[in-house]
């Protein structure tokens, strides 16, 4: 081993074991006591003079650590008092004095201010740059992935789909709705009632004859018939108006047309649209009323004890509860204006619906600056209102007690995780209750793709942005020991260079495993630092030909000790253990697989005469995937570009004499579970909360 690959000495610490919302400072006396003070009473330190030279209008102030790095973004309407706020101090502290802030300015080492021309520029200023910096100290929104959403998708022919992601592609989005059930609900009624196609882009540019959904007359067929455009637009913003909650205007629209039709005597025409309002109906029934005065309304409550805070939107539109969206944040001592008015900037941000009143538990100070520019983005005029009286202060209180309660149940759930770690750590004799867990699993198919994967729980969940996938480097061929130690030993030495480790290894194995993985931390010193167990799979007992078949109980091994334990069946530390497991068991299946997949690809059409990397990059941004240039004929695959109809004859004739393979193959991994991809170097982001 050589001198600086070896461990650091016994006496120098080890590290902070996990991320939190507050990153401490270095410790070292040494430090501390060379560490400047940040006064106004220096006329030759330079941030002092940059403190005097600070303009007194509207802008953005960014607060840098000794690297640049952008710690905290904030706006002010004055600039000067803001930001000579947060160094002005006397006998040693801080001018602000809140908890938080103490922690951030013995960072601070620069700032930087951004003049605007009105407070209205600065709160679009300020939104911009904490998505750019992605600063430690500013609330940050998860992105709406856990939220699903609905959008209207940029095409000719738009088609409305589900999806976790919004991305500026030209697309109307609605939402998110925090339940998935009644998103789900409302585009099956979409798609039962209005004629909309459902079918991908890919398989709508090569249809050749129109699909069973036309034949069940739930699409018009624009795939392949001619269609009104005009009849299609009518149906797609009878169907917006749907997602955007506008339920009592669209069922008068629609009663209207089948009046219309019934007086025209064109009663075929009437009986649709009764069914399509007999729907809708069924639907809008089912949602609470709260008002009827029929206005879009979003009403956010908040409940805090300390640190720890818990915020709640009531999503009403046209008077009925439609859906809620809930965050939790923790370690934040930041006023709740403060941490209202960051929410509220990145909760509406991107194509949101801005409703027409938003009702907040606290007044903002620049809550004028706020509806203006909602307002500008809607067209239409948006309120911002904190009630004390009236209809309007009780749903204010409703948004609340529903922000106490989802507290209260997601104090419950950290507790029942806290006594299920704690289970673990009795039961495996381990030195720490194992707050953050890997887990690690080797997959191959027949000694070639070899691949590990490395999934993490902390406190009991899924953490999905520490999961990590490995291509072994090593050597060639399939040696299990060799791969999770080459594995773990790449692990182990990021874990070091990063000065973050976690609580407790999980391996996917028996004794043997088990055993390269304590090896592992030996060679690294982190023995002392990191607990390890294996869990093994369970086995047959007896004749697998038998009417019943009988298989062993979960076994764990742990280190110095010869035979496994075994948990009770039901109890939560076994639960805890298996789901880890099984997780890494499906994470380094799909990778796998994506892994094959790519090679299927590339050896199926480079194997073809005439096919290069050009013309078969040309063939899979056309058709999107092997399978659909499996399906498509001669003549649309001499429509690609750089491709002519001898040429597409060739790879027709060579698709087909692989069908039975290439068949055999997709049949295989139709059985495998759907991979969520994660990079394997991807860095890890800090989270300020757990939603």
């Amino acid at each position: 081993m050589s001198e600086d690959e070896k461990a650091p000495p016994e006496h120098a610490p080890q590290g902070p074991r996990h991320g939190s919302l507050i990153d401490y400072p270095a410790t070292d006396p040494s430090e501390s006591a060379n560490r400047p003070a940040l006064t106004l009473t220096a006329d030759e330190d330079p941030l002092t003079r940059q403190l005097e030279t600070i303009p007194a209008s509207a802008g953005v102030y960014l607060l840098k650590d000794r690297a640049g790095k952008v710690l905290y973004v904030g706006k002010a309407k004055s600039l000067r008092p803001r930001v000579r706020a947060y160094f002005r101090g006397s006998d040693g502290e801080q001018g602000d004095g809140r908890f938080q802030v103490r922690f951030l300015m013995r960072r601070v080492r620069s700032f930087e201010t951004i003049v605007t021309a009105s407070e209205k520029e600065a709160l679009i200023l300020e939104n911009n740059l904490i998505k750019q910096y992605k600063p430690r100290y500013n609330i940050r929104l998860k992105d709406d992935k856990s939220y699903l959403s609905a959008k209207i998708t940029n095409h000719p022919w738009p088609r409305i789909t589900v999806t976790r992601r919004i991305v500026k592609d030209g697309g109307k989005y609605f939402g998110p709705f925090g339940s998935a059930d009644g998103l789900r609900e409302t585009i099956d009624v979409i798609r039962k009632v209005f004629p909309l196609r459902t079918c991908s882009d890919g398989v709508f540019r090569n249809r050749s004859r129109p699909c069973l959904e036309y034949q069940i007359k739930r699409c018009l067929g624009p795939c392949c018939l001619t269609v009104d455009r005009a009849e299609y637009g009518k149906h797609l913003q009878a169907a917006q108006m749907l997602l955007e909650g506008k339920n009592l205007e669209l069922l008068r629209e629609l009663r209207e047309q089948m009046k219309a039709h019934a007086s025209r005597l064109e009663f075929e025409s009437a009986a649709k649209i009764r069914d399509r309002v007999r729907a809708i109906e069924k639907t809008v029934e089912r949602q609470t009323v709260l008002h009827h005065w029929g206005i879009d309304q979003d009403i956010f409550g908040l409940y805090r004890e300390g640190g720890f805070i818990e915020a709640i939107v009531l999503i009403v539109r046209g008077g009925k509860l439609t859906s809620t969206q809930g965050w939790s944040f923790q370690d934040l001592e930041f006023p709740d204006e403060e941490v209202l008015g960051d929410l509220l900037t990145q909760y509406y941000q991107g194509p949101r619906i801005i409703p027409d009143e938003v009702i907040l538990p606290v007044a903002l100070e620049d809550a004028e600056v706020r509806a203006e520019l909602w307002s500008e983005r809607r067209g239409k005029k948006t309120e911002v209102l904190v009630p004390q009286r009236g209809e309007k202060l009780r749903l204010l209180e409703m948004a609340m007690e529903n922000a106490h309660q989802s507290f209260e149940a997601r104090r419950d759930n950290e507790q029942t995780r806290e006594k299920m770690l704690e289970e673990l750590r009795t039961k495996l004799h381990l030195r720490n209750s194992p707050k953050r867990i890997e887990c690690y699993d080797i997959s191959n198919l027949q000694g070639s793709m070899v691949v590990g994967s490395q999934v993490t729980f902390d406190e009991g969940e899924p953490d999905k942005n520490r999961y990590r996938r490995y291509r072994i480097r090593g050597f060639e061929g399939q040696d299990d020991f060799a791969s999770l130690a080459e594995v773990l030993g790449r692990r182990a030495e990021r874990a070091k260079r990063e000065n973050e480790y976690p609580d407790l290894w999980v391996i996917d194995g028996g004794k043997g495993q088990l055993n390269v993985a304590l090896q592992v931390l030996r060679e690294h010193q982190l023995a002392d630092q990191i607990d390890c167990v294996s869990l093994a799979k369970q086995h047959v007992l007896n004749d697998r030909r038998a009417k019943e078949v009988t298989k062993s109980e979960e076994r764990v091994f742990l280190p110095n000790r010869k035979d496994p334990i075994v948990l009770a069946k039901n109890s939560t530390a076994l639960f805890l253990l298996v789901r880890v497991r099984d997780e890494a068991h499906r994470f380094a299946i799909t990778y796998n697989r994506e892994l094959r997949r790519r090679a299927r690809m590339r050896s199926v059409l480079d194997d073809i005469e005439g096919i290069g990397p050009v013309r078969r990059r040309a063939l899979l941004r056309h058709f999107g995937s092997l399978r659909r240039i499996r399906q498509a004929s001669p003549e649309e695959i001499a429509a690609v570009k750089g491709l002519n109809r001898e040429l597409a004859e060739e790879i027709r004739r060579h698709l087909d004499a692989m069908a039975a393979l290439l068949d055999q193959e997709e049949s295989d991994e139709s059985e495998l579970p759907a991979a969520e991809p994660a990079p394997e170097e991807k860095a890890e982001p800090s989270l300020d909360f757990r939603n």
